[in-house]
Formats: structure tokens, sequence, C-alpha cells
């Protein structure tokens, strides 16, 4: 089974995957990339400093990248 690794973009700071996930494919990757880049940007909101933020997960196998996914939250106050 394919070895795929999640190297997180955090702004301009990147945690690098090392230990990756055993997964049956590349649809398997994305929906677990999509999994956890929703808990991310589901952190910062609970925190409150994730307005302006972009998030990002770059999937790679041994080849190198094979996916990138991107979520930005942005938060506008309108006044009344």
């Amino acid at each position: 089974m394919p070895r795929y690794y999640f190297d997180i973009h955090d702004g301009p700071e990147i945690a690098s995957d090392e230990d990756g996930l055993e997964l049956p494919n590349v649809a398997a990757a994305c929906e677990e990339a999509a999994r956890s880049l929703g808990g991310l940007a589901k952190d910062l909101i609970e925190v409150h400093k994730g307005a302006g933020r972009q998030l990002a997960i770059e999937v790679r196998d041994y080849e190198g990248p094979v996916l990138y996914l991107r979520v930005t939250f942005e938060a506008r106050r309108h006044k009344h």
C-alpha cells in the first residue's frame, strides 16, 4: 500500500510530515487531507486567530507532490 505524507502550510510556516500514512490510493489521501484541513480551520475559529490566514496541506508520495489543498479563513464584521 502506498505511503502518503501530509505537509502542513500555515502561511510561511511548513510542518513536514516525516511519518506519513499508508492509504490505498490518491482518493483516500485526498479525503484524509480534506478532513485534516477542516480540523485545522475549525481550531483557528475556536481560538479566534484565523482571520486572514491561509492553511494548506500538500500531499506527497515517494515520487513527490500529488495533491495540494488550501483554505483561506476570512472574517469581516459589518457595521449596522
